[in-house]
């Protein structure tokens, strides 16, 4: 298999980050920096830093009620909570799948599983997304519309066509339910302020029809195969 496949199925990063630690010379191939586009076999030796990479991966699938205040990455140079940090005693090597913005909660995908990772991450998979969004004040039936539709969240940006639900509302906030098939940066967020209608609150809360049902918020446990099985086949 090629090496960035190679590299991404051992949790090490998506293929695309794998693509750059090549580049930087972080890999080698049987003591030779390794280069984009080479082929991996069971009888080769690949090292990343210095560490020699087994050929046997055992992969691991959590699911974290992610909370606010950690951030999505294995660390942090600012010292700050990261969701690896959530994870139960013995955990392997795993990393999140996408991003959840600091501020957000809810659902999140942990493995090192990287062909999964790429399936659920990759654009073309169109994996439905669902989001609690709370904002202040009445969403009025234009505004529903726009959002629906898909508005342009800057640089050219236009979201696509999605499911925006009014679940609660009365004078102080509105709750909506949002479900996207993409995965642009803070688009939600981003959404919202087009429409003048800022985020109090925003939270994950389905990737297909896996939800957060039975877990708190900071809690993490372990997929079952039938969830595993499920993903993989979205």
């Amino acid at each position: 298999m090629r090496i960035n496949k190679f590299l991404a199925e051992q949790g090490v990063a998506s293929r695309r980050k794998a693509d750059e630690l090549i580049s930087e010379g972080r890999v080698l191939l049987n003591g030779k920096p390794a280069v984009p586009g080479d082929e991996v076999g069971e009888n080769d030796r690949v090292e990343l830093d210095g560490k020699i990479l087994s050929h046997k991966v055992k992969y691991e699938y959590y699911l974290l009620n992610k909370p606010k205040g950690c951030v999505c990455t294995v660390s942090d140079d600012k010292g700050r909570k990261t969701v690896v940090d959530l994870l139960p005693a013995g955990a392997g090597r795993v990393v999140p799948v996408g991003r959840l913005d600091y501020d957000t909660e809810g659902l999140l995908i942990l493995t090192n599983d990287g062909e999964l990772a790429y399936r659920l991450t990759a654009p073309q998979s169109e994996i439905p997304k669902t989001y609690l969004v709370r904002v202040e004040g009445a969403v009025t039936p234009a505004q529903l519309n726009r959002l629906r539709a898909g508005v342009e969240i800057g640089k050219g940006a236009v979201t696509k066509k999605c499911k925006v639900n009014v679940t609660e509302t009365n004078k102080s906030f509105t709750k909506l339910h949002v479900t996207l098939t993409e995965g642009k940066n803070r688009e939600i967020r981003r959404m919202f302020e087009t429409v003048g209608k800022p985020v109090e609150f925003l939270k994950r809360i389905k990737l297909g029809e896996l939800t957060l049902t039975g877990l708190d918020r900071g809690a993490c446990r372990r997929l079952t195969p039938e969830e595993v099985f499920y993903l993989k086949n979205l």
